[in-house]
């Protein structure tokens, strides 16, 4: 009898226990769920990505608040006004001077000078005059240009890369920045602690070892990875001597170099810069380094005079999800709604936002010639499956799309007209348009416009045309596959 008692006692213990249990855990849901969806109706700015979040902590309450804490919040705030001087955020006053463009058509001069105070205003930066902008055509072009500007470097060394392998061409990287801090030149080196993931050594703990000053941007510790897993620094910038400067979306791996025939083979562009938008980029790092390792970098070794270059004008534009949040994705929007004749969009992620769909629809509407290249198989699948639903209502609106073949083409580009060309690291995808730190170019130059142009042409002529057709004719299964995806746009 006593001990079914005790056995009776037991089982109430436990079943009580479950009961406490039972109830936390349904507290802590409807807390943890409640303070969600309060911060994102509060705070969420993207209507359609605030619907998805919203249907998923409504319909999973706690796995759902906890994926939009992870994916969905930005946690990081960065005060970096020293490097912006007197230029306030976005959209600062007063109007900026009418750019001196050199043209002879006033109707031209007059519209790229309107989207040139445009952009000005968009852009924490003023427009820089007489600079000389390079395009070069992958590694085999690019990688060879950076090291030899490190080699002769004098004063400084600033490199910040999402990926930089320590091996094959990295180990070059490796060694000719040994070299340049072994002689007294002032090297800093960042890179994405995200990238430092996707290749072995990590290229921190070479440098280090070898007595180089190199940073992990938001590094790896557990809760704090947890809340910035989004929020990566996707810039590619090096600038020597503070005023040879190197941009674009090439990371310095070894599927860069085409001519060794790579296991992973990637095409890409990038870019030689030299001229006054130097400064703008060495500010832009300098406020990275600060944010990693609490250094201020002034003085003439990284801020020299620089002299006049060339006859480029070029504008920095940051974006990233703090006081730079949607920089880009406006800038984009203000140079197709000023385009007169024709676009071309390269990139390997596209996915737009509903805003720019819907500049892209209104340029071919307006009669000017959309033509848009994307790899046909991407190095992420389920952002191409994605991409082809977008396709139709493009197509339909007039706009025409190419799949450019093998290698993966990691290439990015925006061209208007004849006249204006933006370069840098920034993809057509959620993750580069908002979750991203990311850094460009737009550049007004005919000259250059015209060299990109033909870069475009000839991929698109390796490419294949997608017509309404060939998408009718995609079976179910890849339809329902494709549509599986778009429900993930906004976290892809």
């Amino acid at each position: 009898m006593e001990t079914h008692s005790m056995v009776n006692a037991m089982h109430a213990s436990v079943i009580l226990e479950w009961h406490w249990g039972t109830i936390s855990l349904a507290i802590l849901t409807l807390t943890v769920s409640i303070t969600a969806l309060l911060h994102l109706l509060i705070h969420h700015r993207d209507h359609r990505s605030a619907g998805f979040w919203f249907a998923l902590i409504v319909f999973s309450p706690l796995i759902g608040a906890c994926l939009y804490g992870l994916l969905g919040i930005n946690f990081v705030r960065r005060r970096g006004q020293q490097y912006r001087g007197n230029i306030g955020p976005a959209y600062h006053e007063p109007l900026p001077d009418f750019p001196s463009f050199a043209d002879t058509d006033p109707l031209q001069l007059e519209r790229d000078g309107l989207l040139a105070i445009t952009l000005d205003r968009i852009s924490r930066f003023h427009f820089s005059e007489s600079n000389d902008v390079t395009p070069l055509v992958n590694g085999d072009e690019a990688m060879p240009a950076m090291l030899e500007a490190i080699r002769q470097a004098q004063t400084s060394i600033a490199l910040s890369s999402y990926i930089f392998e320590a091996t094959h061409i990295g180990a070059q990287f490796v060694e000719a920045l040994t070299e340049a801090h072994q002689r007294g030149v002032e090297v800093r080196v960042m890179v994405d602690d995200a990238g430092t993931r996707y290749s072995w050594p990590p290229i921190t703990r070479v440098l280090r070892k070898r007595g180089v000053l190199v940073r992990r941007f938001m590094p790896n510790r557990f809760v704090l990875r947890l809340l910035t897993m989004n929020l990566r620094n996707h810039k590619k910038i090096l600038v020597v001597d503070g005023f040879i400067g190197f941009t674009g979306g090439m990371n310095i791996r070894e599927g860069n170099m085409l001519a060794r025939n790579p296991a992973h083979p990637v095409q890409d562009l990038h870019f030689k810069i030299i001229g006054p938008v130097v400064a703008q980029m060495q500010g832009v790092f300098a406020e990275d380094w600060q944010f990693c390792a609490g250094e201020i970098l002034e003085g003439p070794a990284w801020f020299p005079p620089i002299e006049p270059a060339g006859k480029t004008h070029v504008l920095g534009i940051v974006d990233g999800p703090d006081e730079d949040l949607e920089v880009m994705p406006v800038a984009l929007f203000a140079a197709l709604s000023a385009a007169t004749d024709r676009v071309c969009v390269m990139t390997p992620y596209f996915l737009p936002t509903v805003i720019l769909m819907a500049a892209l629809k209104l340029c071919a509407t307006r009669g000017v010639k959309v033509t848009i290249v994307t790899p046909a198989k991407n190095n992420i699948p389920v952002v191409s499956w994605a991409a082809r639903t977008l396709y139709a209502e493009l197509l339909e609106a007039g706009c025409h799309i190419y799949e450019s073949p093998g290698p993966f083409d990691h290439s990015k580009m925006l061209l208007i007209d004849g006249t204006w060309s933006c370069i840098g690291s920034t993809n057509w995808d959620p993750r580069s348009l908002r979750l991203n730190f990311e850094f460009n170019l737009a550049c007004r130059c005919h000259t250059l416009n015209a060299q990109l142009a033909s870069i475009f042409e000839a991929k698109k002529q390796a490419s294949q045309e997608i017509t309404l057709d060939a998408l009718k004719d995609t079976s179910t299964s890849i339809r329902l596959r494709n549509g599986l995806a778009r429900l993930f746009i906004p976290v892809l």
